[in-house]
């Protein structure tokens, strides 16, 4: 990762942390967040030194990396994303798991779309019922039933069905996200077990894992087939979830067509409530 995108975190933190939440008075501000100075003094550095990494002048050491998260008093998960990209590896980091109010928004608002939350090891964390309403997701009762990589290499769900062209952008996806989330995350030892058994079971993924693909886009489509009825196609577009290390996957049919009304048929008449909180027994 380049010293401009550190930078541009380590600014957008300093600019989202309230004076109060670090123990500063408020008073009256012509700025948002923190002055660099505060930042300094809280993190034992001047200005400058706090200037020159935001900029993308110096490369920050991981002392530096850490005497930054301490005065941000930021959370687990913005403190694993500033070490990668500093190019660090945080000591003993779990993969968090924990859904936070920005992802709860997403599974509220979208009733009508098929949409789960997962974790950094790609664990279903949570889902909406329009998501149980395609019927595909079948538990199996393994140790990683509800990690989509694992079900995608290892334990394929039936009903879920892709092209050639659409299964290798899926599968360049799942890796590069692996692989990131193993180098930020090298104390959890559940998902380092995953990446093994992962490589020992699966030759496609163990060729990947050696060779990763470029990953070129962050959606696919697939057909997902009904009990009664035609496969309906949908497009599954990854969003990240900022703070909280998670990302959510939206599946789309394109406006107008016989998919989106089949969509519409499927989900209309699901019930229950709006989020569905799933099982991990994987790492994270």
């Amino acid at each position: 990762m380049g010293g401009h995108e550190f930078g541009a975190a380590v600014r957008q933190l300093r600019e989202s942390t309230a004076p109060a939440a670090v123990g500063l008075p408020v008073g009256r501000r012509r700025v948002r967040g923190l002055r660099r100075e505060e930042l300094g003094e809280l993190a034992g550095m001047s200005a400058d030194y706090v200037r020159r990494p935001e900029q993308g002048r110096s490369h920050p050491s991981a002392g530096v990396v850490n005497a930054i998260a301490r005065a941000l008093r930021i959370g687990r998960a913005e403190y694993e994303r500033l070490c990668a990209l500093a190019g660090y590896a945080a000591v003993a980091g779990q993969v968090p798991n924990e859904i936070g109010p920005g992802a709860l928004g997403l599974l509220e608002r979208f009733t009508d779309t098929p949409m789960f939350v997962s974790d950094a090891a790609m664990n279903l964390v949570a889902v909406n019922s329009a998501f149980l309403a395609l019927g595909h997701w079948e538990p199996t009762g393994g140790p990683w039933e509800w990690n989509i990589a694992w079900r995608t290499f290892c334990d394929p769900c039936r009903a879920f069905r892709q092209s050639a062209t659409e299964a290798t952008v899926h599968e360049a996806v799942l890796v590069a996200r692996l692989r990131s989330t193993l180098l930020r995350y090298p104390g959890d030892l559940s998902l380092a077990a995953l990446v093994d058994e992962m490589r020992s079971r699966s030759r496609p993924f163990d060729t990947l894992w050696r060779t990763p693909r470029p990953v070129t886009a962050y959606e696919s489509s697939a057909a997902f087939v009904q009990p009664e009825g035609d496969p309906v196609t949908l497009v599954g577009s990854l969003l990240a979830i900022p703070g909280d290390d998670l990302a959510a996957l939206l599946l789309t049919a394109t406006p107008g067509s016989a998919d989106a009304a089949r969509l519409a048929e499927i989900v209309g008449g699901t019930g229950g409530p709006a989020v569905i909180r799933v099982g991990q027994s994987g790492p994270g």
